[in-house]
């Protein structure tokens, strides 16, 4: 399986709390729902089903899940919606225990869920998604396992917040695959590992 980060992202690089104010304001973020202004669902809807299409499997970060899963069942009805709601999730948490889990979804061991990916990452099959969750982003960025990068860099900086890039001084070039570019002035870049 590919894993595939998809990401809203502001010119910064910052995607802490895209959808809403309440999302996460770890360290006094103040711009929860920076992203929504910026949504342009004919321009990007279509890249998010793209990549829908070629998803087998979510991957979540606790945070990023339990705000997934309070939100996405309510919408049935919506191809979209009925696509996300019947996919199988995976979980990395050190907190939450696979009694706690919902939503169709299998909690990963604690003390390995790096490995686990590693795991998943092996079987066969199309993609691996992971949104959001830049926690576990930052670790899969680290540790090489990022298939594919999907990033919707939107015209806005932040100033400061979680990013899903490491700050360990390893250069990891890349290559553009593909870009949209929206009315709202977002940019949907794909991105994937350079051959070495």
């Amino acid at each position: 399986m590919q894993i595939i980060l998809c990401d809203f992202m502001s010119l910064d690089g910052v995607v802490q709390a895209p959808g809403g104010p309440e999302e996460d304001a770890d360290s006094g973020f103040a711009h929860g729902g920076w992203s929504a202004p910026y949504f342009d669902p004919d321009a990007m809807g279509p890249v998010l089903g793209e990549v829908m299409d070629k998803t087998d499997a979510l991957l979540f970060g606790r945070r990023t899940w339990q705000g997934m899963a309070a939100a996405w069942p309510e919408r049935a009805g919506d191809p979209y919606a009925d696509q996300m709601n019947a996919l199988p999730k995976y979980v990395a948490s050190r907190t939450l225990t696979q009694d706690d889990l919902s939503w169709n979804s299998t909690l990963l061991p604690p003390e390995d869920a790096i490995g686990a990916v590693r795991e998943l990452r092996a079987r066969d099959g199309k993609g691996l998604q992971i949104w959001g969750s830049a926690s576990l982003a930052t670790q899969l960025v680290a540790h090489d396992l990022v298939d594919e990068y999907v990033l919707m860099l939107e015209p806005v900086l932040l100033g400061g917040g979680k990013r899903v890039f490491p700050d360990d001084g390893q250069a990891r070039p890349l290559e553009l695959v593909s870009t949209v570019i929206t009315s709202t002035g977002v940019l949907v870049c794909t991105y994937r590992p350079a051959p070495s």
